[in-house]
């Protein structure tokens, strides 16, 4: 057990940083959480008497704290996407959820069970481990601010969020909850005592049950919520009129444990729950309020997990990974992500270059350290748990680096685009007129 009072120091001084860093890494190809990990591998490198870092010495407290990270990032995302709920307009993120998500967890399994030679089971956490896009970690290539009523009060086109930006944040809002039917997939396979006898439940409740509860759980806080916070009778309960910052806390803590407790994916209740919210009165500037509360808080925790995953790497965290475990994570962020998103994106809204990003930007991070964390917890494998996370933490290292390093550049590039193809689409607007009386 490290020195309390110099934990405290350093949670400080991590907050501080986390509050200054990003104004000063806007327009740099690094990312905050390349920063934090680094800072965690500097100072666990030191002598200083920090906490243990080790998540298989503390299993239980890896697992909710990461927990509480991923829900809250998952209120962030909701609540900051301004395009509303259509077939058309979500189509590039069903892609994503229905076949790139399933395929993704197959591949990343097949290359463990081939390369590693790890049971059937073992190889299917790791690939449901790793084939979500985080919601934590993507905050660089996620939307914006919510758009308020600033604008207007109403929604329209130009102010829609970017493809990729929408397709990445409304992917990793989403894939989270859709990835625990997996994960218990694995764990019914683990700890199964014939063969096939989990498979009724595991499609009739894991599947089924669990993620219509948690949609249902969602949709019903969120349309409470909305109706509290908008149109309550009594001004004194109309919290948009007060800017109460850390209700968007207290929302994400009650959708998470209605769903828990119904016996639903907690993850997709709170996702739901926001977008409720913000379809509730999409213009509001209360949006911003909340979302700009929590995504501090997101970024505090984030600083601090980051920091005890860099203190793991430097303690020996990656001793047990063999050259065939870092293969997989590679295969994963260089070929299966982006071959598989590529080509389930065919012919979706998203344009050529869009569609590269998309399917490149599928960064990997705090949810799979829940997910890994959780599984563990509930069954034996057959594979020495050092080495599942070491497989998970080198694949995380990697996708913040490789992710951490392009987005700024990448995104700005895209942007840069977009905006010429408007300023052309204007021109030419203005010089048909012209023509026409020119004729």
């Amino acid at each position: 057990m490290g020195n309390i009072d110099l934990a405290f120091v350093v949670a400080g001084v991590g907050a501080l940083l986390a509050a200054a860093l990003p104004g000063l890494l806007k327009r740099l190809p690094i990312s905050l959480p390349m920063v934090f990990l680094a800072a965690g591998l500097v100072l666990y490198l030191s002598p200083l008497p920090l906490p243990d870092p080790d998540p298989v010495a503390h299993p239980g407290t890896t697992e909710h704290l990461t927990e509480l990270c991923v829900i809250v990032s998952l209120m962030g995302a909701g609540l900051a996407l301004n395009r509303p709920f259509g077939w058309r307009a979500w189509s590039s993120t069903g892609r994503l959820l229905v076949v790139v998500l399933p395929v993704t967890t197959l591949a990343v399994a097949g290359a463990a069970h081939w390369l590693l030679a790890w049971p059937l089971a073992a190889a299917l956490l790791l690939g449901a481990v790793l084939a979500p896009t985080d919601p934590v970690l993507a905050a660089d290539v996620r939307v914006g601010e919510p758009a308020d009523a600033e604008h207007d009060g109403e929604y329209d086109g130009e102010r829609d969020d970017d493809e990729v930006r929408f397709s990445i944040t409304s992917e990793a809002g989403l894939n989270d909850g859709l990835a625990f039917p997996l994960v218990l997939l694995a764990v019914a396979m683990a700890t199964a005592g014939g063969a096939g006898e989990w498979a009724g439940h595991w499609l009739a409740v894991d599947l089924l049950y669990k993620c219509v509860a948690g949609l249902l759980a969602g949709l019903l806080v969120g349309w409470l919520l909305g109706r509290l916070f908008f149109r309550a009778q009594r001004s004194s309960l109309r919290l948009a009129e007060r800017s109460e910052g850390f209700v968007a806390l207290a929302a994400t803590l009650l959708a998470y444990g209605v769903a828990e407790i119904a016996g639903g994916y907690g993850f997709i209740a709170v996702f739901t729950t926001a977008c409720t919210i913000r379809a509730a009165e999409r213009s509001h500037g209360y949006h911003g309020v909340l979302h700009g509360f929590i995504e501090q808080v997101e970024r505090l925790l984030t600083a601090w997990l980051l920091l005890l995953v860099g203190g793991y790497i430097a303690t020996g965290g990656l001793r047990d990974l063999t050259w065939q475990g870092a293969v997989v994570g590679l295969l994963l962020l260089l070929v299966i992500r982006p071959l598989v998103g590529w080509l389930a994106l065919y012919r979706s809204p998203a344009k050529p270059r869009e569609r590269r990003a998309i399917a490149f930007f599928g960064v990997r991070g705090i949810g799979s350290l829940f997910y890994l964390a959780y599984a563990l917890e509930h069954a034996d494998f057959g594979v020495d748990p050092r080495s599942l996370w070491a497989v998970v933490t080198f694949t995380i290292l990697v996708s913040v680096c490789l992710h951490g390093i392009t987005s700024t550049p990448a995104l700005a590039w895209l942007d840069h685009l977009r905006q010429a193809r408007a300023a052309d689409a204007e021109r030419e607007e203005k010089l048909v007129p012209l023509a026409r009386e020119g004729t």
